[in-house]
């Protein structure tokens, strides 16, 4: 999250205010708001509920399927704000969620996006958690529509420990609460800051690595599921995944190399290797080895660093994983080697966040 920049304008005055506000962005969503939708109309909270909408230039039939909501959702009781403009291109969710937050009266923010759909108790019971925890971010478990989708990532979402929540907030997966799934005080969020409004579809799904760790709540409400639908294949454009990636090792620099006098780097393959590539110079010294189990690598014996102006030239060792010492900075993806990863990581008897942390 970044400061609140001048083009987000102020709440309206006057009028009843909300107690909850779902914040909801949309641009050519006209496939999936009416069930979206539906799902804000059929939550069970019984107090003053807000639907805060902002249409950034949707040019599909967006609009009418919000005004005709908007009568429905108004005769339940449930107040409804919409904001948006018509100019040629969209601005970017980081906007249109400012400016839906700008907008709205609620003391808490339930972030929802137009391909989701809530269960009725999301509301009631994150706003129950939020109460008990007012300096986190609420987050959920998710179920994917269709189910086989994103299998991998569903269950990493679903199954993560409370310590988890913190310790893999470097991975490639993205932020451990995940954004369609935040709610939060209006406070709390305020105190963090507003999203960036650079226009990136992706970035404001990266804000809570800005969040200070202790912020981010061991309480994922158990039991309440969102069914969402995927990007388009192709929507990460290649600048946008470099531009993610030095976010993360940047990071990583700032939360934990500091700490670590020496580390070695699990995975001597290419993702290891460009892990060291991207680290400061001061922190690609503290790597004192790469570890792995592909016997071809370890036979190399030596990882050469042929791009640094380093002089002379760093050459890191490689070596089998039980010969390495931690901490590790782990390069290898979770859930993908049949069990076989974890096994090994699991003999080692290490503590996660202590030991290693996952950067796959």
């Amino acid at each position: 999250m970044l400061a609140r920049g001048d083009s987000v304008a102020a709440a309206p005055p006057g009028g009843p205010r909300a107690h909850v506000s779902i914040i909801l962005p949309v641009h050519n969503a006209e496939r999936w708001l009416d069930d979206c939708l539906r799902s804000v109309l059929h939550q069970d909270f019984e107090g003053i509920m807000e639907l805060s909408i902002f249409n950034d230039a949707s040019k599909d039939k967006s609009g009418t399927i919000i005004e005709k909501w908007k009568v429905k959702l108004e005769a339940s009781g449930i107040l409804v704000v919409i904001g948006g403009h018509d100019s040629p291109s969209p601005r970017g969710v980081g906007y249109s969620k400012n400016q839906a937050i700008a907008q709205s009266s609620g003391a808490y923010l339930c972030f929802l996006d137009s391909d989701d759909v809530m269960t009725p108790q999301r509301v009631r019971l994150q706003l129950e958690a939020a109460a008990q925890h007012p300096t986190s971010i609420i987050g959920c478990q998710v179920r994917r529509d269709p189910p086989d989708s994103t299998e991998r990532y569903t269950r990493w979402i679903n199954q993560m420990s409370a310590d988890q929540l913190l310790t893999q907030v470097f991975t490639s997966n993205g932020p451990t609460v995940i954004m369609p799934t935040w709610f939060c005080s209006r406070a709390w969020f305020s105190h963090v800051g507003w999203f960036d409004e650079g226009g990136q579809k992706t970035l404001p799904c990266l804000v809570d690595r800005d969040v200070p760790l202790d912020s981010l709540t061991p309480d994922l409400t158990r039991g309440m599921l969102i069914v969402g639908c995927l990007d388009p294949p192709g929507t990460l454009a290649a600048a946008k995944r470099g531009t993610i990636w030095t976010l993360r090792v940047r990071f990583l620099e700032e939360r934990v190399l500091p700490y670590w006098a020496t580390f070695t780097i699990w995975n001597a393959g290419k993702q290891g290797r460009r892990l060291y590539r991207s680290l400061e110079a001061a922190n690609r010294q503290k790597v004192v080895a790469f570890c792995d189990v592909d016997e071809r690598k370890i036979k190399k014996g030596f990882y050469c660093y042929e791009d640094s102006q380093e002089r002379p030239k760093p050459r890191v060792p490689i070596l089998h994983f039980r010969a390495a010492q931690p901490p590790f900075i782990i390069c290898v993806k979770l859930d993908l080697t049949g069990g076989a990863f974890e096994d090994n990581l699991r003999s080692l008897h290490l503590q996660e966040g202590q030991d290693f942390f996952h950067f796959s």
